[in-house]
């Protein structure tokens, strides 16, 4: 459980993502990963580290775009946050395969990754839904605006 009181002190408009599920939620994906890590003697340093850093570069992607100020960059971010779980998903799936891993605890993280996965996914397309779709296409929510403003080509 994250700590309440350190998130809700020194506040402003720049520490906001900090109120956000999905910064919350990637923070504590991070813990998951790394109590695991931690255990395991026969993965490689150089393993566990870029393990580590993919499973961070989620939360600090969320609040670097959030940070930017700007809607459209914001996007790109969590668009990187997305991809960083998906390198983490690879590189857990990877050493559950080889048997470093067991099913019990990959299986508890999976729940959380597809948890996270899909809330990023859907507040990207929130996110998207406030922008013009003929500055933005995306996959996400092209067929909800073709079927919405009609053809965008």
């Amino acid at each position: 459980m994250l700590d309440q009181e350190i998130l809700n002190r020194n506040r402003n408009i720049n520490r906001g993502y900090r109120k956000l599920e999905v910064w919350q939620e990637g923070i504590e994906l991070f813990v998951l990963v790394r109590k695991k890590l931690k255990s395991i003697d026969s993965i490689p340093f150089k393993v566990k580290a870029q393990i580590e850093d993919s499973i961070l570069s989620c939360p600090s992607n969320v609040a670097e775009g959030y940070s930017r100020r700007s809607i459209k960059e914001n996007i790109n971010f969590v668009n990187i946050a997305l991809s960083s779980l998906s390198e983490n998903y690879t590189q857990l799936f990877s050493l559950h395969s080889s048997a470093d891993i067991d099913r019990s605890w990959f299986d508890e993280y999976d729940k959380k990754h597809y948890s996270l996965e899909n809330k990023l996914i859907q507040f990207n397309k929130s996110m998207i839904s406030k922008i013009n779709p003929t500055e933005w296409k995306n996959d996400y929510v092209l067929r909800e605006i073709v079927e919405k403003y009609g053809s965008i080509e």
